[in-house]
């Protein structure tokens, strides 16, 4: 299988231009990619300016980061045209790299503003090379700029960056530099097109921890009483296990519980409860294995929760009653 390591420039126009019906989108301007092969060879590469259809000028911003101006672009194809031929340069069997999340995100955006086919039914796998280097290098939690890592690893700068192919062959080169088995595994999914039924929900076990992404609800409300979501089941063991603390929110963005196995310890279950751009709902869950330590702080953190809920729910009545 390639790896498709690949970065987008987009646009998007001043506020002070914008109408009221004009749309929201990043349109890309710019794709570049490189095109790594199972050694993690640089096998092919790929680049093209695209020609804007959305909006007419450049933002002022954009045009000083990449030094592309909007008569560059006038005479370029537009984006179906090389999108196409983008798509042929991936060919088939592939898997996508980029640094971060966000450009795979706008280029399903783009296709999906031209009613171009999507790339799959669900989730897409990529590799998030911003992040795999932070776990390589890092706490796994951090998160650095392209520059900043290619200067770390001391890698020679032999172009300029802020273009498209420029950071896509300094992102390919950080995934060289940084490459492992192990690494390989932590793939990362855009949720842009999400599973549509029960049989269809990601589930993925990594080093340490397993996540789980729902399908769709109409509700946010619906997604705890899913009876799968709602589970405590030890992910090495299968096992459902025993609840020490309830799945409980505090901040009106996520649910924790914590759980305990006898064969394999505590665990930490996280639902994370998110909008779609269509106004749906969907869960991200993770579990993950913690020390006992862990689950004490856990507990004394949500009693004190716990008792400034009731502080404010008595200073509530308190003022209603006057």
């Amino acid at each position: 299988m390639n790896i498709i390591v690949f970065d987008l420039e987009w646009n998007q126009m001043e506020k002070r231009f914008l109408k009221e019906d004009s749309p929201t989108l990043f349109e890309i301007i710019e794709i570049g990619a490189i095109k790594l092969n199972k050694d993690w060879a640089i096998e092919s590469r790929f680049s093209s300016l695209i020609k804007p259809q959305i909006y007419p000028r450049l933002n002022r911003i954009t045009e000083n980061l990449i030094h592309i101006h909007m008569k560059e672009l006038k005479n370029q194809l537009p984006f179906p045209s090389v999108y196409k031929s983008f798509s042929n340069f991936c060919g088939e069997d592939f898997l996508f790299a980029t640094w971060g999340s966000l450009d795979l995100l706008e280029l399903q955006r783009n296709m999906a503003y031209y009613h171009l086919p999507p790339l799959g039914t669900g989730p897409i796998p990529f590799l998030d090379v911003q992040k795999l280097y932070s776990i390589a290098k890092s706490d796994g939690k951090s998160r650095i700029t392209l520059e900043h890592a290619v200067e770390e690893l001391e890698l020679e700068k032999d172009i300029p960056f802020h273009r498209a192919f420029s950071d896509a062959y300094y992102t390919a080169k950080v995934l060289q530099a940084i490459q492992s088995e192990e690494l390989l595994k932590m793939v990362s999914y855009d949720t842009f097109h999400l599973p549509h039924t029960k049989k269809e929900e990601i589930k993925v076990r990594f080093p340490g921890y397993e996540k789980y992404i729902t399908r769709e609800f109409a509700e946010k409300t619906d997604i705890m009483h899913d009876r799968e979501v709602a589970s405590t089941r030890c992910y090495i063991c299968h096992k459902n296990i025993k609840k020490k603390l309830r799945f409980e929110c505090f901040n009106g963005k996520h649910y924790t519980s914590i759980a305990y196995c006898p064969e394999h310890g505590y665990f930490r279950y996280k639902v994370r409860l998110k909008k779609t751009e269509k106004g749906t709902y969907y869960g991200v869950k993770t579990a993950k294995q913690i020390p006992f330590e862990d689950y004490l702080k856990y507990k004394e953190e949500r009693e004190k929760l716990r008792a400034l809920r009731k502080q404010k729910k008595k200073v509530y009545k308190s003022n209603s009653s006057k």
